[in-house]
Formats: structure tokens, sequence, C-alpha cells
């Protein structure tokens, strides 16, 4: 059993490290989202002038999709998670592309359920604004979920913090002593 009081006091120790873990989220995802912004308008426009100039949907959606794929993966590395590992460009680049693709096919098929599944059922799902809300809406909706939290987790990972005073040595790794409902009760 736990004294009364003793298990308010652990939200006062873990809040600072809550916030500071928040606000670095918060700024991640103001920064992801900015060049997400600007790598959908380059796809948006892009898209456009190719469906314009003829081209088959999917052919266009996917080429839109590779040019805005290089802007975000530069944005990306050097803007948004520029303060994580860089090591291994080719493993990074790499990997982003492939993520992408994985974003780009749930982009595809936002697209070709609208424009072919459902497009043959209402007609009026096969024109270009049905073509922009199913595959540049709905789909780089769905896509983005995905890929901020992929990079996050495959592409550029977090850089492990060196321990103060350890030049050159492998850090290692210190552990906090919290009170759990287990143990605050012994001390008291």
């Amino acid at each position: 059993m736990t004294g009364a009081g003793t298990l308010r006091s652990v939200p006062a120790a873990i809040l600072p490290a809550l916030r500071a873990r928040f606000g670095a989220l918060v700024r991640e995802l103001s920064k992801f989202g900015t060049v997400g912004a600007v790598s959908f308008a380059a796809d948006l426009a892009i898209f456009n002038v190719l469906l314009q100039a003829g081209l088959e949907t999917l052919i266009a959606k996917t080429i839109s999709t590779v040019i805005a794929t290089t802007v975000a993966f530069a944005g990306n590395r050097f803007w948004t998670w520029r303060h994580r590992s860089h090591d291994h460009m080719a493993r990074q680049y790499t990997m982003f592309f492939v993520l992408n693709a994985i974003g780009l096919g749930i982009g595809l098929a936002c697209l070709a359920i609208s424009h072919y599944g459902l497009g043959q059922i209402w007609p009026a799902l096969q024109t270009p604004l049905a073509d922009n809300v199913s595959g540049q809406l709905i789909g780089t909706a769905v896509g983005t979920l995905f890929r901020f939290w992929s990079y996050r987790r495959f592409v550029f990972r977090a850089t492990p913090s060196p321990v103060p005073g350890s030049a050159g040595q492998t850090p290692a790794r210190h552990t906090a002593t919290v009170a759990t409902p287990s143990t605050a009760g012994d001390s008291a």
C-alpha cells in the first residue's frame, strides 16, 4: 500500500521531461509539416501539369510524387531532423525512398479506388477534381501519417546523447529511480 500523496509527487518529477519531449515533438511536427507543404505544392503543381499534358492519371501521380519526394528528403534531412543521426547517407536515402514508395502506394490506392473502382459507378469520380481530392487530399493525408512515423523511426533515428566527460567513450546508460506504487509505501 502507498501512503497518501506519494503518487502525486511522481508526475511532478516527470513533468519537465514530458514538457521537453512534447516541445521537441511539436517542433519536429511543425518542420515536417512545412517541408510537407512545400513538397505537396510541388506534387500538386506537377501532377496537374502532367494531367493537362495528357499523361495517364497513375503515371502522372507517380512522376509528381518522385519529384516531391526528392524535395522532401532534402528538407527533412537538412532541416527537420538535422539534429539526428546522419551516418550512411546512401542507407538513409534508400530507406527514405522505400518508405515513401509505401506512402505512394497508399496515395495510389486511394486514387485507384476512386478513379477506377468507384468511377465506374459514378463517372463524376473520374474528373480531375475528384482525382485531386482522392489522390492529393485523402491519399496524401493517410500517407503523411505513415511517412512521419516511419521516417522518424527508421530513417532519421535519434542520436544517443553523449555523457559529459566521456569523450571518445561509448555513452553509458543512466537510469533514474522513480517511486513506484510497490516501493513508495515501503519508505513511508
